[in-house]
This record gives structure tokens, C-alpha cells and sequence, in this order.
């Protein structure tokens, strides 16, 4: 979450604006251990804000020229 805030140039509580979440709630997820642990709902909100906003999530597995999981920005035709 760090990582795609930081593409953004947002804090969390942008971030928690764009998603409909709480800032306490963002605080929580950014500052858990390994996988970010939360709601379901609130998940796919978080997932979404970062979409819309121009972040893509890269998975385990995923393409990736690189290798690994991480976030980029994603490429939009002008």
C-alpha cells in the first residue's frame, strides 16, 4: 500500500478518501505484516480506488518483466 501511495504521491488519508474507508481503517491494513489483512468489502474498495486512480496490483505469478508481486502505474492512452 506504501508503494502504490507513493506512486499516487497521496497519504493515507487521500487514500482513505478515495476508497470510502476509514483512516483508521487504511492505518490498520497499511500496517499489517506480509498480506494486508481486512474486510472483504473493504478490500475491494481499496483495490478499486487504486484502479481508478491509475495503480495497477501485480499478483504472484503475474507478468511481470521483473518477476514478483508489486504494484506500477498503469499505461492509459492519452
Amino acid at each position: 500500500m506504501r508503494a502504490a501511495r507513493a506512486l499516487l504521491g497521496i497519504d493515507q488519508k487521500r487514500l482513505a478518501e478515495l476508497s470510502g474507508l476509514s483512516l483508521p481503517t487504511i492505518q490498520r491494513m497499511e500496517g499489517s505484516e506480509g498480506v494486508i489483512r481486512g474486510q472483504v468489502e473493504s478490500l475491494m474498495k481499496l483495490v478499486s480506488a487504486l484502479n481508478l486512480a491509475g495503480v495497477e496490483l501485480i499478483g504472484e505469478g503475474a507478468a511481470s518483466p521483473d518477476g514478483g508481486r508489486g504494484v506500477r502505474l498503469v499505461h492509459r492512452a492519452p
